[in-house]
């Protein structure tokens, strides 16, 4: 952890960008000295089929605290827990998984960021039409370099997402298999792990969902972790035992109470120099003008003091928040960072009025946002 408490991202050692690479070793086909070689902290057990189920939002902190809702998974998640990048938000942690890259390579760097060259935020999970997700992300996605050498790749996904630009950019090479229920995905996801080798990632964003309307102190959440409990255990019944089944998450969750929010609307100084306000309520992308990064980090540090980490974009890529950043994807970052701590979030209602109505967030660095489980069953 840094001062702030917060947790680094660990990539190439145990971060969510190297499951893929980890799980190509476990299969026998490693990706090969040009993807580098596979990560240093985490080896998982040799298998010719592996299932990557990622629940959206199960930190892995948040497992631990309410264990006894989720008896199966607490019970196997003895294992030291892997991070997601920098922000710890979904559009970023898919893209990180797919493609085996931190943010700063495939270039998803958040919720919201500039399209560089415009003052137009790119929505990375409702995208934009005038954005080809293949330009924005050129590189050649860890599924596909798995599924070149021979491996059955598989994606099940609710159908709405097959042909989404963060489906593109994130998962393109592997086959899409549309399930919207969870007694679809299973038997989709047992139908896909058949053949050796293969790799079968599915996908639950329920969790989440509850966690933004309702919070992870709820007893919605509660009973909805519950339920992701009872289909990770049918899941492994429904495999055969020579199938690995691998737990994670994209990242877990805060909730922010009213009393800890604050609204870039009330507050003139932190609209001064500011051009457009990207990222989440979480972590701030602030595109400011021309000379003015200097000016806007000291005023945000002045009104957040302790509530936010505010710094300079140099700052946070020499701090190896984003790993190494390509030289497309530098513009897309604020000139100015904030990484909010505790459970501070920064909203702008004019801006972002959904967002004020989310009790849960995030896509900071700290522990119960960074944290995420590494089960193998």
């Amino acid at each position: 952890m840094d001062p702030a408490g917060f947790v680094e991202p660990a990539y190439r050692h145990r971060s969510l960008a190297d499951v893929v690479p980890a799980v190509a070793a476990a299969l026998g086909q490693p990706l090969g000295q040009s993807w580098g070689e596979p990560p240093t902290g985490l080896t998982l057990p040799p298998a010719p089929s592996y299932v990557v189920f990622l629940v959206d939002g199960l930190g892995s902190e948040l497992l631990h605290r309410y264990a006894h809702a989720a008896p199966f998974l607490s019970a196997l998640a003895a294992s030291e827990p892997a991070t997601a990048g920098v922000p710890s938000t979904t559009a970023t942690s898919l893209t990180s998984l797919g493609t085996g890259l931190p943010p700063g390579a495939h270039g998803l760097v958040g919720f919201t960021s500039r399209v560089p060259g415009t003052n137009t935020l790119l929505n990375a999970l409702q995208w934009d039409a005038a954005v080809d997700p293949v330009e924005w992300q050129p590189h050649p996605t860890a599924f596909a370099r798995l599924s070149g050498l021979g491996v059955m790749v598989t994606s099940v996904n609710k159908r709405e997402f097959r042909s989404s630009g963060l489906t593109i950019a994130s998962q393109r090479g592997a086959d899409y298999v549309g399930a919207d229920r969870v007694g679809e995905r299973i038997a989709a996801t047992v139908a896909a792990s058949a053949p050796r080798p293969s790799l079968t990632y599915v996908y639950d964003g329920d969790l989440d969902w509850t966690g933004h309307r309702f919070g992870v102190a709820s007893s919605q959440w509660l009973q909805q972790l519950a339920m992701v409990d009872a289909e990770a255990e049918q899941l492994r019944e429904a495999l055969p035992s020579h199938t690995r089944l691998l737990v994670i998450a994209d990242h877990g969750m805060v909730d922010s109470p009213p009393e800890s929010r604050v609204d870039v609307d009330d507050h003139d100084d932190l609209r001064e120099g500011l051009v457009l306000l990207g990222g989440e309520a979480r972590f701030r992308h602030l595109y400011v003008s021309g000379g003015a990064a200097a000016d806007v980090a000291a005023a945000w540090r002045a009104i957040l003091e302790s509530r936010a980490e505010v710094l300079l974009r140099d700052e946070a890529i020499a701090r190896g928040w984003f790993g190494a950043v390509d030289a497309g994807v530098r513009p897309r970052l604020g000139d100015v960072v904030v990484a909010c701590t505790g459970d501070t979030a920064v909203l702008s209602t004019s801006a972002f009025p959904y967002e004020a109505s989310l009790v849960g967030l995030h896509g900071s660095l700290t522990p119960t946002e960074m944290l995420i489980p590494v089960v193998v069953a």
